[in-house]
């Protein structure tokens, strides 16, 4: 029988979901506490998590932030618009996996190796993960579970993470979009009134000057904007 998948503190360093029993859901389905649901019942239960519990945040990676091809960029404008639609919602974003040391700013941006601290020090109780890599969505989400009671969701390109509350699968834009009117639907339901907006600018991300921007400082993710000898971009606007 497979382990339920809670909110927690579970306790230092507890046993992955999947050595518990916890299986990735097939096409069509999803997790919801570790248990293979139908899409729209975790949706439901993700999108009830988002307007109830307190300081929801999503936590954009790479995949979203980075606007690498034509379906990042429209998978980045979807997370927005979920964005809009959920009340007093934070965007904190993962812009890269490399370790904050000696010091992070949780308020800035989320640390993969620390991803606790950013939810502890926000008070984040609900929170979406989109656009991380699954070897470090995993990681974050099994320390989240071990020392936070935040309830934390997976909008994964792929298959699925065990160690979520609700993981959501093959969540490209379109995926999103539907993600989105199922939780309009759940605030209305609800009765909870919000009028769509933007969350806020993070004022502790440094100011950029894009004017004076150089290849040079996007280090080694310069390759995403030099085209290799011979090759044709498509893709750019």
């Amino acid at each position: 029988m497979p382990m339920e998948v809670l909110p927690g503190p579970a306790g230092y360093i507890p046993t992955p979901a999947a050595f518990e029993g916890v299986e990735l859901p097939p096409p069509g389905k999803a997790l919801l506490y570790g248990k293979i649901v139908d899409e729209e019942t975790a949706m439901r239960e993700a999108a009830k998590a988002m307007l109830t519990r307190r300081n929801p945040t999503i936590f954009p990676g790479p995949l979203v932030l980075w606007g690498w091809n034509a379906e990042a960029m429209e998978k980045a404008k979807a997370v927005l618009e979920l964005a809009m639609e959920i009340p007093n919602c934070r965007i904190i974003p993962m812009p890269d996996y490399r370790p904050k040391y000696p010091k992070i700013d949780p308020e800035a941006e989320i640390n993969p190796n620390h991803p606790n601290l950013t939810i502890l020090h926000n008070k984040i109780e609900a929170c979406i993960f989109v656009g991380v890599h699954c070897h470090y969505a995993n990681l974050s989400l099994r320390m989240i579970r071990a020392g936070t009671n935040c309830f934390t969701i997976a909008l994964c390109a792929e298959m699925g993470h065990e160690d979520a509350m609700v993981s959501l699968r093959d969540q490209h834009a379109e995926k999103i979009r539907r993600f989105r009117d199922v939780l309009v639907q759940v605030r209305e339901e609800l009765g909870i009134k919000w009028e769509p907006k933007l969350p806020p600018e993070n004022p502790s991300l440094p100011k950029e000057e894009y004017q004076t921007l150089s290849v040079l400082d996007y280090g080694e993710y310069s390759y995403l904007l030099i085209p290799r000898r011979g090759e044709h971009v498509t893709e750019s606007e």
